[in-house]
């Protein structure tokens, strides 16, 4: 069994700012609370994922990525993977 530790935060925002959240939680059917925990969530995400993507690229050589691209067979793609035309 796991256990998830809360921890309570007392949070100061502009009116405006509150008020659109609230209606975004209303709409999506959840608490402002559960709708501020998931939007914090999704952007600690993408902070680190843009870290992650950032560490990985200072690692890289561009020429090395250029060539590998060159090196694909120019094919068309697979079905499921073509764009709507």
């Amino acid at each position: 069994m796991t256990t998830t530790m809360k921890a309570r935060v007392s949070l100061n925002l502009p009116a405006s700012l509150k008020g659109a959240a609230e209606r975004y939680a209303r709409r999506d059917g959840v608490s402002l609370n559960q709708f501020i925990a998931t939007a914090l969530a999704e952007k600690v995400g993408a902070q680190g994922a843009a870290a992650f993507f950032e560490e990985r690229a200072r690692g890289g050589a561009a020429g090395a990525a250029v060539a590998f691209l060159r090196a694909a067979p120019d094919v068309p793609p697979d079905d499921q993977d073509a764009l709507p035309s």
